[in-house]
């Protein structure tokens, strides 16, 4: 029985509306036209009681049609409520008690309380509603391409299904649909107050005109009675017409939000209970001061304290449970299996430090180490072209509170100790007396040095010594290990990366290589070998170029490597030598290369050096000599070599002089001038 209704409420609402046509031809009774005026009344508070809990405007989207539907209603009711004020002098109880309420005694004084009511209604509620619907259905039809656009995004990146975008799409459409109606319906509210006031003044006139001349009423009772029904008739109307306004501008200036009006008031409106303080404090002197006296505000005062107080506790309780709920979804996360997945990744760099530290890094205490990490991440991207990870920086309570470490990929490769409140002073070559500390190394580079305090820092500085605070000494030690380790943070990702930046400008030098030439991981290793001797990988176009011509002939990693740093070779000569002045080197003697050459031998493709370990000694110990003999003259010293034979002499030196920068003839640049530095040999 419930369903066979339901299925006949359009028949109810047809039957509605053509009895709206009905009415305006065929006289009502009185008894009758009360119930319809009560009837009214009912669906505009229904109406706005609705458009108030709706948390969406699409969730009322059948409300252009009730205000075309209820203005028909009102208009229908105006003209027989007309019929029977002029016609009969009496248009029903609900229509006389609402007149009496508002005339009473005096006509023209309820008149004028009536016509505030219709300026009220006409210039602040109408006009206002209609203009915000016409902007809402401008911005709205305005916004649809590029709401269709994020649609189409969102799908082709795999964040949305085919069926959420197919209603994404269709409710944009119903938006513009509802606001272009709602653009439409309003003109409807405006046209009802204009007519509403024509009416009340027509009843007005032509009662006064009907009672008087046809009826030989006295000139007062008529005025009073067609005043009266007329005021009567104007309200039954435009109550209704007023709530239906005041729910069309909710409707049309519904914000973003997840609640209804009555939460979105409570909360945002009254949230506050600092300002709700304040408001109290301040109408309470209000009353104290002024002459309205303590009666009036009292009761508003001591209820907006109560209501501040209120939301204080309530925000506490809900922070409260909210921390409760975070703790047990954290809890209840950790259990997960999937989660255990997390415990395997590898943070790429970590500076973890003791607690002792904690100033250095944390803002709040004026510490700028987070800022200096940016600036060492921009510094190495121009030297070394690659753009190295975020650096991940945590406090570790296992350390001194002085200490701190740092890690690659999980693992400890240098560590170093601060004193807080002193200044690191690194020796000139010979201590000065007078300049006392506490006796250490530079984590960077190791050399002597002693932490000083402030009295003393100013000493040192007068005798030669290089004073530097602690964050310039964690900073510096920070560049250099990262600049050491480059070669092992450049992974396959970071490779794509660095090829996709090049495309943006470049596509022709990436598309020739890569995928078709080399693939992306011998790309990577060549770039590694690069880094791994501190030669800059920031002229991508130069080194793909070069890899497109030889990877055609070969894909051999150390050949690659070689014909790149050929390429490289102002770009390596410029590295190693300051300007307008010569490079100075170190060679080879004939009997070494030689030697050298013999001893050569093939592991996996790539050549090493099996020379006698005796002999090794020696020649290592010779060229030691000759590195500490340029360094203690302030140059920086280059071992030149056969092209053959650098690789090979570079692999096995490196673990003996890892600073020392190997050449080939081949990477001199012509216009660098050379210098001999020395000569090794057995």
């Amino acid at each position: 029985m419930k369903m066979n209704w339901l299925k006949r409420t359009d028949l109810i609402v047809m039957m509605f509306v053509l009895g709206m046509i009905v009415m305006i031809v065929i006289p009502i009774p009185k008894a009758l036209l009360d119930v319809l005026i009560i009837l009214n009344i009912f669906l505009s508070m229904t109406i706005l009681l609705v458009a108030m809990s709706t948390k969406e405007p699409l969730d009322f989207s059948v409300f252009p049609s009730m205000l075309l539907i209820t203005t028909l209603y009102r208009l229908s009711l105006n003209i027989s409520t007309t019929r029977l004020i002029l016609g009969q002098g009496n248009a029903g109880s609900v229509i006389k008690t609402f007149g009496n309420f508002v005339i009473g005694q005096n006509p023209v004084v309820g008149f004028m309380v009536f016509l505030i009511i219709i300026i009220v209604q006409f210039i602040v509620i109408t006009r206002g509603a209609e203009r915000v619907a016409e902007v809402a259905a401008r911005f709205t039809l305005d916004a649809m391409p590029g709401k269709q656009i994020a649609i189409d995004a969102d799908l082709n990146a795999g964040l949305i299904n085919e069926e959420q975008a197919r209603m994404r799409r269709q409710n944009i459409e119903r938006e513009a649909d509802f606001y272009g109606a709602m653009d439409g319906a309003s003109k409807f509210v405006k046209g009802d107050a204009i007519a509403s006031m024509l009416i009340v003044a027509i009843n007005i006139v032509a009662g006064f005109i009907i009672g008087v001349a046809m009826n030989k009423l006295p000139f007062t009772q008529a005025l009073h009675t067609y005043t009266m029904l007329s005021v009567g008739d104007g309200l039954v109307s435009q109550i209704p017409a007023l709530l239906l306004s005041t729910a069309t501008g909710l409707m049309v200036s519904r914000a973003a939000s997840e609640g209804n009006i009555g939460e979105d008031v409570v909360k945002q409106v009254f949230g506050y209970s600092r300002a709700l303080y304040i408001v109290s404090g301040a109408i309470l002197l209000l009353g104290i001061v002024t002459p309205i006296g303590i009666l009036p505000v009292l009761p508003i005062s001591g209820g907006a304290t109560l209501m501040a107080r209120r939301m204080q506790q309530t925000k506490k309780l809900v922070e409260k449970k909210q921390a409760e709920e975070a703790a047990r979804s954290e809890q209840a996360a950790t259990k997960k299996p999937e989660n255990v997945y997390q415990l395997l990744t590898v943070e790429p760099i970590e500076f973890e430090f003791g607690y002792g530290l904690i100033p250095l890094v944390d803002s709040k205490q004026g510490g700028d180490m987070l800022e200096r990490v940016v600036m060492i991440r921009r510094q190495l991207a121009t030297e070394l072209g690659l753009v190295l990870p975020m650096v991940r920086m945590r406090d570790n309570i296992q350390l001194k509170p002085t200490q701190y470490v740092i890690k690659l990929k999980g693992v400890q490769v240098s560590e170093g100790e601060i004193v807080m409140g002193h200044w690191l002073a690194l020796s000139p070559g010979v201590d000065h007396p007078s300049v006392q500390g506490i006796p250490t190394k530079d984590p960077t580079f190791g050399l002597p040095a002693i932490w000083v305090n402030a009295q003393m820092k100013i000493q040192a500085e007068v005798n030669g010594y290089t004073v530097v605070d602690p964050p310039s000494v964690i900073a510096t030690h920070l560049t250099e290990v990262l600049r050491r380790h480059a070669h092992e943070l450049l992974g396959r990702q970071e490779t794509k990366a660095l090829l996709d930046h090049v495309k943006t400008f470049n596509a022709a030098a990436v598309d020739d290589v890569y995928p078709n030439t080399l693939s992306l991981g011998q790309i990577q290793n060549v770039l590694s070998n690069l880094l791994q001797e501190k030669v800059s990988i920031r002229d991508m176009v130069t080194i793909l170029e070069t890899l497109a011509d030889v990877g055609r002939q070969t894909q051999d990693i150390d050949t690659l490597t070689e014909r790149v740093r050929q390429a490289l070779a102002r770009q390596i000569c410029h590295e190693f030598t300051l300007p307008n002045e010569p490079m100075t080197v170190i060679t080879l003697g004939a009997a070494v290369e030689q030697r050298i050459q013999q001893s050569l031998v093939e592991q996996g493709g790539s050549l090493f050096v099996g020379m006698d370990p005796a002999e090794s000694s020696r020649v290592i110990r010779s060229l030691q000599e000759e590195v500490t003999k340029l360094q203690g003259l302030g140059k920086t010293p280059i071992l030149l070599i056969h092209p053959q034979l650098r690789l090979p002499v570079r692999r096995w030196i490196v673990r003996y002089l890892p600073d020392l920068a190997v050449l080939s003839f081949n990477e001199l640049d012509p216009t660098v001038e050379i210098q001999s530095g020395g000569v090794v040999n057995l």
